[in-house]
């Protein structure tokens, strides 16, 4: 699976087809990190401290990898790596509670999932860190093995600010399957809830405002901004009917282990930001693990269940969500490993990349997605339109639609005061330079 995973993503990088800016943006924290400074992010907003907009320290750990090899694709093999890493315990779990062919069908089940391969297909996200936790510490609670399962679920708090909250659920399945045999750990893992949702609360309305500029939390309109609960009900159906079909034909909603996918689906179908309803992007990662090992835990409690047709329904549906998976598979992204052409770099990339290095190392330049993900490593970017004030010294846009009939009108309609040159135009950008 990482070899899969890296393969794709790198070769999308390669390819020129980097989906949103959020690449750049986290190269441009773990650039800081890697040199000992400040995490500040310019495509967010000139001096723009990242810890201030996501609190998300826990990307500090690829900085020595990105300075050996200072490139965004060291975060897509990180990323690749971290994603590859949760199969093993949902394997081994799996394994141990079903037997072998049934524990690997769900291994193949999680390699191969949906969600997995959107992420995987985004770009980078820090969420891939959660990934690994949520599973080794699942695996652990199955083990019963407490300690380990509230120890593995700590560190979320680092990854995302939301994530205090899957801490919480975590610990309080915890505290429900232990309540008979172990009372000590029982009030040990509530206390770990109750710090859950303290570290989210305090890290929403104190740490991130300490580092924003506005002194604020910049989600609250989009969390909390919804316009009713059953907003976009058509979408949040088919979200939750993706995530329990196929993954686990419904038999996972029978362990308490799904409790701890609902923070995360709270939080979003709560929003009234449409793109968090959806089944698309990074937002179901971290339900992967969560309804995979759910559905091994359901299938081994209805091994003992007194009607037959659970018992036969259950001791199938490994392999049903094995071959589900490898179905969805031709329609989701990594189908295009079977393609010849995702192994070309395009000629318009190649002209792109050529036009793109006449920009100096060092240089400001004011950039949308397409360029940036090939100038944050070596160059100081702004978001196109939001320098505030900072006259980058180069513009570079892509303009492979042709939305922008005159590139240079539009420099001067974002710097009126300055004056820029066209340098070129090549495989869909568009290059300027201020004279």
């Amino acid at each position: 699976m990482f070899a899969v995973y890296a393969t794709d993503s790198v070769l999308r990088y390669h390819r020129m087809e980097t989906r949103s800016w959020d690449l750049g943006i986290f190269e441009q924290a773990v650039r800081a990190y890697a040199h000992l400074r400040a995490p500040v992010v310019d495509l967010k907003g000139p001096g723009t401290d990242i810890l201030g907009d996501h609190f998300s320290p826990v990307t500090a750990l690829l900085a020595p990898a990105y300075r050996l090899f200072p490139t965004p694709v060291t975060l897509l093999v990180a990323q690749a790596a971290l994603f590859a890493l949760a199969a093993v315990p949902v394997t081994r779990a799996a394994t141990r509670l079903l037997g072998r062919a049934s524990g690997l069908a769900i291994g193949v089940a999680y390699g191969l999932s949906w969600g997995i391969q959107q992420a995987v297909d985004f770009d980078f996200h820090e969420i891939c860190f959660a990934v690994p936790l949520i599973a080794f510490s699942l695996e652990a609670l199955l083990r019963r093995r407490w300690h380990a399962a509230l120890s593995w679920a700590v560190p979320l708090v680092l990854v995302k600010e939301d994530l205090g909250l899957t801490l919480t659920a975590i610990a309080l399945v915890v505290a429900w399957r232990a309540r008979g045999e172990a009372p000590r750990i029982r009030r040990y893992a509530l206390g770990v809830a109750v710090f859950g949702v303290l570290a989210s609360v305090v890290t929403v309305t104190t740490v991130i405002p300490a580092f924003n500029g506005t002194g604020g939390y910049d989600y609250w309109s989009k969390v909390a901004g919804g316009p009713n609960p059953f907003a976009g009900a058509d979408t949040k159906l088919r979200t939750l009917a993706w995530l329990l079909l196929p993954t686990s034909g419904l038999l996972a909603v029978r362990s308490p282990l799904l409790l701890a996918g609902a923070p995360t689906l709270g939080w979003r179908f709560l929003s009234g930001e449409e793109h968090y309803w959806s089944t698309d992007w990074h937002y179901n990662a971290v339900l992967m693990p969560i309804v995979l090992l759910a559905l091994a835990d359901a299938v081994d409690t209805a091994r003992n269940d007194r009607r037959p047709w659970l018992r036969a329904y259950a001791d199938r549906l490994p392999a049903c969500a094995a071959a589900a998976a490898l179905a969805l598979t031709t329609a989701q992204p990594l189908s295009a490993l079977t393609e010849a052409d995702t192994y070309r770099k395009p000629e318009r990339a190649v002209a792109a990349e050529k036009l793109l290095a006449r920009i100096p190392d060092g240089a400001t330049v004011e950039s949308d997605v397409g360029p940036l993900s090939r100038l944050t490593g070596r160059c100081r970017v702004l978001w196109l339109g939001d320098s505030r004030g900072v006259v980058p010294g180069w513009i570079a846009m892509e303009n492979l639609s042709g939305q922008a009939d005159h590139p240079l009108g539009l420099a001067r309609e974002l710097h009126p005061e300055y004056r820029y040159r066209m340098v070129g135009q090549a495989g869909g950008y568009a290059l300027m330079e201020r004279v």
